[in-house]
């Protein structure tokens, strides 16, 4: 029995939070295990905390009672906590995780904290969704349960393109597509289907990149004021940093966003010469080794130039010593 049965197995009262802005393996993750827990212990009280989701994730089940603040007064016995690096990043929900009476945590990124009672990381894995597929009993997981790891899977793989897919990411996928989903659905609608806007910002986006480092890293950027005018949300622009990263002979590509005025959220990703999670742990955030993020004050050049600090120190490790 894993720990996470066993766990669930020992409380009534159970909650489910993931990282502020969910993407596609944080709510997979967080609805995935809601279903389980839902079809196989229908007595046990379970609500899952999230801030507002894309539209494109909400055909999976349940969705629909995604609480998106804690109720006054409310506790849990357990709190399981789904690709979620530390704590602050639960965002709303960190409130109830430090009420609650015993505390889970699920995880794929390296830098977690181990914040919980009880921690599952595994920073090799391709996505939380993958190590829950790996604690549930596959025989009991149901097609709407199989829909939400898999797409939670292919999110974080950018369809099994990353370096992070490994032999064993494609024997659950193909175990999850067993179950019955429409893998093609999931992919088409939630993955590369996008908005008249959302083109729109990734046209502009790519438009107003530039090279710099001598073409080793490419840079983007999206102010509060352009989101207003294009009718866009932060959930919206997943995507734009990998296309970014498509770009040849680019080793680092940033994208940022500004979340408020001087604070810009930054996502990078990386090919084999930069190890992204150390930069983003630098500035306080976390993340995998091709795929991390942060936030930063100031202004979008304050930021590169920041930023290319901390990348030169691998590109050119040498120079720095000099």
């Amino acid at each position: 029995m894993s720990m996470l049965i066993q766990a669930v197995e020992r409380a009534d009262r159970i909650a489910i939070g993931g990282h502020v802005r969910p993407d596609g393996d944080c709510v997979g993750a967080c609805m995935g295990v809601y279903n389980y827990i839902r079809e196989q212990y229908p007595g046990k009280e379970i609500s899952v905390y999230l801030e507002d989701i894309p539209n494109t994730l909400k055909f999976m089940q349940g969705t629909e009672t995604i609480l998106h603040e804690v109720p006054e007064g409310k506790d849990c016995q357990l709190f399981i906590a789904l690709d979620c690096g530390d704590m602050e990043r639960l965002g709303f929900s960190a409130s109830l995780f430090k009420r609650a009476e015993r505390t889970l945590c699920i995880d794929h990124h390296i830098s977690n904290q181990s914040f919980a009672t009880e921690n599952y990381i595994h920073g090799d894995a391709s996505s939380t969704c993958e190590l829950i597929c790996q604690l549930l009993p596959g025989e009991k997981i149901s097609r709407e349960t199989a829909e939400c790891l898999y797409t939670g899977i292919v999110h974080d793989t950018g369809v099994f393109r990353y370096t992070c897919t490994s032999p064993e990411t494609m024997r659950m996928a193909a175990f999850l597509m067993e179950k019955g989903i429409d893998c093609s659905r999931i992919i088409t609608e939630t993955f590369d289907e996008k908005t008249y806007a959302q083109n729109q910002v990734l046209g502009r986006s790519l438009l107003e990149s530039f090279l710099f480092m001598d073409g080793h890293c490419i840079v983007s950027s999206i102010s509060k004021k352009v989101m207003k005018f294009y009718g866009v949300q932060p959930k919206h622009l997943d995507g734009i940093v990998s296309q970014l990263k498509l770009t040849k002979g680019v080793d680092v590509a940033i994208f940022m966003y500004e979340v408020e005025n001087g604070v810009y959220k930054v996502s990078l990703r990386s090919s084999d010469a930069v190890d992204v999670s150390r930069i983003a742990q630098y500035f306080g955030g976390g993340g995998h080794v091709r795929a991390a993020g942060y936030s930063m004050k100031g202004t979008v050049y304050d930021v590169i130039n920041n930023l290319s600090r901390e990348i030169e120190k691998q590109l050119c490790p040498g120079e720095e010593e000099e």
